[in-house]
């Protein structure tokens, strides 16, 4: 706990002095260096806190009404948090070489500012254990992302998404708020262990809190239709900001889930009947919409809702497993959600990351301009493929590992449980089945689209990312790997922290569930590695074979073009328009089609625009209608000092007269 307090200290500091900094380079040195140091100092500690299943508390007294100075690390806190002091670390050290063009041109000191204080923050929402405290560290934790957002606030995009995520981000507050109204009436503190024995007994029932805790946390964590500020924001911010909103901050809304549940009384079904419905839905449509997106930061974000959506699946798989006395399938699904959590934070920060790289060095992340950067940019090709067929759930990477969790647990499940399990845990494993197969649709397009054929548009100046920016998407790249393959020795780190969430079922129950996966996942790995070898001995055999031989460079076959170019290429339009096509009426696609004529045509060309109907139909239409609602009180603002003070002094006078009556 001492390493974990004194690397927020850190944060703080170091974020305070870059400030000081103003535009100049040094403000980076401060800030990322700080943020870099500081999560190097508390991340040992952390591990060594999860590995041992420790926890460890302090709790002093506080002035504010129901509140305390009240922090603890338990396995789940500390679950949260090697991701976050992990990803946090990278990201500070890519983002310190990612915005050295912007030295002298931006603030980068207000910047490092934020990116640490976002940083502290996250920290604190995972340890904090007071309602008081964890709402006002997630206060911060939402304020601080909208000035990383609006780093190029010129732009009127940029600006649009700020707006967007800061709505977001307080719609979700009020609902938090109000969970921990309801929850701590009449209980003396907001201390979590008084709540948790509170909550147990409350006269308007823990379904009502259940449902508050869905919107409230679900609108951070991106569940659909709540999403919307997502494909907004990540676009918008700087890349090494989008990967780590993407691979920790929007977890904490998952860490927000998991937490009220340890704070409420015994689960319900229907919890567990809506979680899997809200994955399905998130999880189905979130990929849907990535296939058709042209921008690969925006296609990234949808991807997101997506992969939050496999989480919501594995927790509804565990809350079923728990309301119906199925161990096994408590400790599956809550593993295989708890596992893709940290999975999700290495794959997602290392693709943000090479989008970020591909924008830094191109200029552009519009696909359709992209193409033959894999020469030019191995490194960054190389990793980029790396997560992208770990985000496919492909066998040996990380995430076919967590989803392999969940799909045992439903399989076994659905199997061997009653009727009414068998319906949900049938339509998880269906809608698994289906958004891995989208999934690896979407990432063939966005690689190929990207890294393989011929440059779409001459640009001079190409090159590959600076060692700071190659470095952690290396060392991400690596994670992916040794994490899948070193899958069966997880499932032991994650037996107490499932553990602790289980009301009727406790660690040794955990992990006895969790063993039902170690002996597939072990054969998994080992057939992977034995694989691995056969392919590096294949490669060294060719290459001595060749060794003494005359190889030549020949054109590929252009399919009867004599003279093919970049244009003739596959687009992400045309690659992804026989999938697209089939949910038109979802994604509200609108088409351009110049289809060629006469016998020398002089050129065609297909491209689409895909639209999200909550977006449009829904959010878009409250928004300017609450736009147009206030605009109607402008006449209050004038600009006379003197009537807005006695606008105070009226108001204060009706509180007092309400108060005295």
């Amino acid at each position: 706990m001492t390493f974990i307090l004194t690397g927020v200290a850190l944060l703080l500091l170091s974020g305070m002095l870059s400030l000081v900094g103003g535009r100049s380079r040094a403000a980076t040195f401060l800030g990322a260096g700080g943020a870099f140091l500081a999560c190097l100092i508390a991340l040992p500690s952390t591990i060594r806190m999860l590995f041992n299943s420790s926890t460890e508390s302090i709790h002093l007294p506080w002035s504010v009404p129901y509140g305390s100075f009240f922090v603890e690390v338990d396995p789940l806190s500390a679950f949260f948090l090697v991701p976050i002091f992990l990803l946090s670390a990278l990201c500070a050290l890519y983002g310190a070489q990612y915005l050295d063009p912007y030295s002298g041109r931006k603030p980068l000191g207000a910047h490092w500012f934020f990116f640490n204080l976002l940083v502290a923050s996250m920290v604190m929402v995972a340890i904090a254990r007071n309602g008081v405290l964890f709402l006002i560290a997630w206060e911060v934790m939402s304020l601080a992302p909208l000035f990383l957002i609006l780093f190029e606030d010129e732009k009127e995009k940029v600006r649009a998404a700020g707006w967007t995520y800061l709505v977001a981000a307080h719609l979700g507050a009020v609902f938090i708020l109000v969970f921990f109204v309801m929850l701590g009436r009449g209980a003396p503190s907001l201390d979590f262990d008084l709540l948790a024995a509170h909550g147990k007994d409350l006269p308007w029932g823990s379904g009502a809190l259940f449902l508050l805790a869905v919107i409230g946390f679900g609108a951070k964590a991106g569940f659909i239709p709540l999403h919307v500020w997502l494909p907004e924001a990540h676009p918008a911010a700087p890349s090494h900001v989008s990967a780590l909103m993407s691979g920790v901050m929007i977890k904490m809304g998952i860490y927000g889930m998991f937490r009220s549940l340890t704070l409420l009384g015994g689960s319900d079904p229907w919890w567990g009947y809506a979680m899997v419905g809200i994955g399905l839905t998130s999880g189905i449509l979130g990929v849907i919409y990535a296939l058709s997106q042209h921008d690969l930061k925006r296609l990234l974000a949808y991807h997101s809702v997506e992969n939050i959506g496999i989480i919501a699946l594995g927790m509804g798989v565990g809350i079923l497993g728990e309301a119906f006395g199925n161990p096994a399938l408590f400790a599956l699904g809550f593993g295989g959600a708890l596992f893709h959590v940290f999975n999700h934070a290495l794959f997602k920060g290392l693709l943000f990351l090479g989008a970020g790289s591909v924008l830094h060095t191109a200029g552009t992340v519009e696909m359709d301009r992209l193409g033959g950067l894999m020469k030019p940019m191995p490194v960054t090709g190389t990793c980029f493929l790396v997560g992208a067929a770990a985000i496919s759930g492909l066998p040996p990477l990380n995430g076919f590992a967590s989803e392999f969790l969940i799909y045992l647990g439903a399989l076994g499940g659905g199997l061997q449980g009653s009727a009414l399990l068998f319906t949900p845990l049938v339509m998880t494993v269906a809608g698994l089945a289906l958004i891995g197969g989208l999934a690896t649709a979407c990432f063939t397009k966005a690689f190929g689209v990207i890294f393989l054929g011929s440059p779409r548009v001459e640009g001079a100046g190409i090159h590959e990312a600076g060692l700071l920016m190659r470095v952690p998407m290396l060392i991400l790249a690596a994670l992916c790997a040794i994490t899948g393959l070193a899958a069966p020795l997880m499932l032991h780190v994650l037996g107490p922290v499932v553990g602790a969430l289980g009301k009727g079922h406790g660690e040794n129950a955990a992990l006895t569930g969790l063993m039902w996966a170690e002996g597939p996942l072990f054969m998994i790995s080992l057939g992977s590695i034995g694989l691995g070898v056969l392919l590096i001995a294949l490669v060294t055999a060719r290459r001595m074979i060749l060794q003494n031989r005359e190889v030549s460079d020949a054109p590929t076959w252009g399919c009867g073009y004599v003279m093919p170019t970049g244009r003739m290429q596959y687009t992400s339009s045309s690659f992804a328009q026989p999938l697209t096509g089939l949910f038109r009426q979802i994604l509200r696609i609108s088409e351009d089609v110049r289809m060629p004529k006469d016998i020398f045509p002089s050129g065609a060309s297909f491209s689409s625009h895909p639209g999200d109907a909550f977006r449009e139909l829904v959010f878009e239409p409250v928004f300017s209608g609450v736009a147009r609602f206030f605009s109607g009180f402008r006449w209050l603002q004038h600009g006379r000092v003197q009537l807005y003070v006695l606008y105070i002094a009226v108001t204060l006078m009706a509180i007092l007269a309400w108060k005295l009556r």
